[in-house]
C-alpha cells in the first residue's frame, strides 16, 4: 500500500490535506497534452497525481507523467499554487480531501507518449481553442490560467 491507501486506513472517509503535481507539456507546435481518465468517467485532465513520502512537487511531478504518458520532465516552470475550498472534493468511495495542487509547465519531454491503461483511456495533443467540453474543473482553471498569463510568450 501507498502512502495515501495507509492514511486512509487509519482516518477512514475524514477530510485530510493531500499535495499535488500537474504539467501542462506542450508540443513543437505549442499543443497542449491532455488525458482522458478512467476515473472519473472518461473526464480528460492534465498529467499528475498527488505526492507521496519524501517527495518534492517537482518529484511528483515527473514521476506522475512517467507513470501517465511515459514522458520524462527535463525542466519544470511554474505556474501556480492552487488551493481552497474550490479544490474539495469527495471520492467516490466517500473519502474527502482538499487538495493543494502545484501547477507546472514544460516543452523539454524524452520518451514515446503511451498510456498508463490502468488510469487512461488515451493520450492527446490539443489546440488551445480545442480542449474537450468534459474536464476536470481545476485543471480547466489551469490551463486558463497558464494561457492568459505564459502561453503568448512563448
Amino acid at each position: 500500500m501507498g502512502y495515501i491507501e495507509d492514511l486512509r486506513a487509519l482516518i477512514g472517509h475524514r477530510p485530510v490535506i493531500f499535495v499535488g503535481a500537474v504539467v501542462i507539456i506542450l508540443d513543437e507546435e505549442n499543443h497542449i497534452l491532455l488525458q482522458q481518465r478512467t476515473y472519473p468517467n472518461g473526464v480528460w485532465g492534465l498529467p499528475g497525481g498527488l505526492m507521496e513520502l519524501a517527495e518534492s512537487t517537482e518529484d511528483t511531478a515527473r514521476r506522475e507523467v512517467l507513470e501517465e504518458t511515459g514522458l520524462t520532465v527535463n525542466d519544470l516552470q511554474l505556474i501556480n499554487v492552487y488551493s481552497g475550498p474550490d479544490h474539495f472534493a469527495v471520492a467516490q468511495n466517500g473519502d474527502e480531501f482538499y487538495v493543494v495542487t502545484v501547477a507546472y509547465y514544460t516543452k523539454n519531454t524524452e520518451g514515446n507518449i503511451r498510456a498508463d491503461e490502468t488510469e487512461s483511456i488515451q493520450l492527446k495533443y490539443f489546440a488551445p481553442d480545442q480542449f474537450p467540453d468534459k474536464m476536470v474543473g481545476s485543471h480547466r482553471k489551469m490551463l486558463e490560467d497558464f494561457l492568459s498569463k505564459i502561453y503568448r510568450s512563448l
